[in-house]
C-alpha cells in the first residue's frame, strides 16, 4: 500500500517539475528548432494526449481529471509566467532569456498518470520497449541558461543566491553533506527600483493569480482514491487472478502489476528481451482478467464519492484553473501584439 500511494504521490510531483521551463514568447513557433542539433525545441506532436488513444486504456478518464490542469494549460500558464518575468527584469536593466515550456513533456497528460495507473496498458508499447517509456520521451532537450548573478538572482526570486547548506552537529568536517542552500531575503531595490515581493517570479504569479496548493489537493485526492481501490474486493480478486496468470506464463511471485514494472524496468533504459516478454505477458493477463476495466470501475465510484464530499473546494478549484488558464492567455495575446 504504501508503495501505491508514494506511486500516485511521485507521479504528481514529477509532473510539477517537468513544468519549469517556459517559454521567452508566446509568438516564437512551436517547432522553433535547437541550434545544437538541429531538433525542435518543443514539440508538440511528442506531447501526451489528453484523453489514451491505444491499448487497455484507451478512452479512459478518471472522474477527479475533471479538476486537473492538463499538460497544454500548464504550459500556457508557465510560458506567460516566463513572459512577466523575463519583461520584470527587464525593468530592472537585465535581460534574461528563460528556457520554453513544453519542451520536455510528462508521458500523461496530468497526475491521474491514466496510461500507466493500473501498470503498463499499450501492448504495441510494450512490445518494442517493454517497460521503458518511448525514445522520443525519454530524451531531454536542453536549452542552456546562463548562470545569475547573486543581484540577478535576488530580483527574480526575491532572495540571494542559495548558500552551500551548513552540516549538522555531529557530521564530521569535510564529510559530505547535502541539504536545502541557505538563503536570505533579497536587498530593498535595485537601479533605484524597488524589488518586488517574492521577486519577479512571485510577481508573475501574482499577476496571472496562480495558486500553487490547488493541484497538490486534487492528486493527493487521486492518491487517496488509488490506494482505497486496491483494498476493495473486486480489484483484490483481479489482481489475484491476474498474478495467477502470470504465474501460469512463468512469472511467479508477483503480487501485483507494480511490482512486475519493478522488475522489468532497466538500469540502462534498454529493454531486455526478458523484459519485454514479461511487459507483453503482463498486459495479456491485465486483458484475459479484464483488470484495468475492474480496477478503474471501482476507482471510479471512490472518486465519484470523493468529489460529492469535496464539491465546494473543488468547485473553487476548477474555476480558480479557469481563472488562471484565461489571464494567462490574454498575457500571452498581449505579449504578442
Amino acid at each position: 500500500m504504501k508503495h501505491i500511494k508514494q506511486t500516485a504521490t511521485t507521479v504528481a510531483l514529477a509532473a510539477s517539475a517537468l513544468l519549469i521551463s517556459a517559454c521567452s514568447s508566446g509568438t516564437t513557433p512551436d517547432t522553433a528548432q535547437n541550434a545544437a542539433d538541429g531538433k525542435p525545441i518543443v514539440n508538440k506532436e511528442n506531447w501526451p494526449k489528453k484523453v489514451p488513444t491505444s491499448g487497455l486504456a484507451k478512452d479512459l478518464t478518471l472522474p477527479l481529471e475533471a479538476y486537473m490542469a492538463s499538460y497544454e494549460d500548464q504550459v500556457t500558464v508557465e510560458q506567460a509566467a516566463n513572459d512577466l518575468q523575463q519583461s520584470c527584469m527587464k525593468d530592472y536593466g537585465i535581460d534574461l532569456t528563460l528556457p520554453r515550456a513544453g519542451a520536455n513533456p510528462p508521458p500523461s497528460d496530468n497526475d491521474a498518470n491514466i496510461e500507466r495507473r493500473y501498470g503498463i496498458t499499450d501492448r504495441a508499447q510494450a512490445e518494442k520497449y517493454g517497460y521503458e517509456l518511448p525514445p522520443a520521451l525519454r530524451e531531454h532537450t536542453k536549452q542552456p541558461m546562463r548562470d545569475l548573478s547573486g543581484v540577478e538572482v535576488e530580483v527574480l526570486t526575491g532572495h540571494t543566491k542559495p548558500e552551500p547548506p551548513k552540516a549538522p552537529e555531529g557530521v564530521k568536517a569535510g564529510a559530505a553533506f547535502t541539504g536545502p542552500g541557505q538563503t536570505k531575503p533579497a536587498r530593498a531595490e535595485y537601479n533605484g527600483k524597488k524589488l518586488r515581493t517574492g521577486g519577479c517570479i512571485g510577481w508573475s504569479k501574482d499577476q496571472l493569480g496562480v495558486r500553487e496548493a490547488a493541484p497538490i489537493i486534487v492528486a493527493q485526492l487521486a492518491g487517496d482514491s488509488l490506494v482505497q481501490s486496491m483494498k476493495d474486493e473486486k480489484v483484490v480478486k483481479a489482481i489475484a487472478a491476474w498474478s495467477s496468470c502470470m504465474d501460469g506464463k512463468g512469472h511467479t511471485g508477483l503480487a501485483d502489476p507494480y511490482k512486475a514494472m519493478d522488475q522489468g524496468v532497466t538500469n540502462d533504459g534498454k529493454p531486455s528481451q526478458e523484459s519485454i516478454v514479461l511487459a507483453v505477458d503482463d498486459i495479456d493477463c491485465k486483458k484475459q482478467t479484464d483488470l484495468v476495466k475492474i480496477w478503474s470501475g471501482v476507482e471510479t465510484a471512490i472518486q465519484d464519492k470523493q468529489i460529492a464530499d469535496n464539491k465546494s473546494r473543488l468547485t473553487g478549484i476548477k474555476e480558480q484553473h479557469g481563472k488562471e488558464i484565461a489571464a494567462a492567455r490574454k498575457q500571452m495575446a498581449t505579449s504578442a501584439q
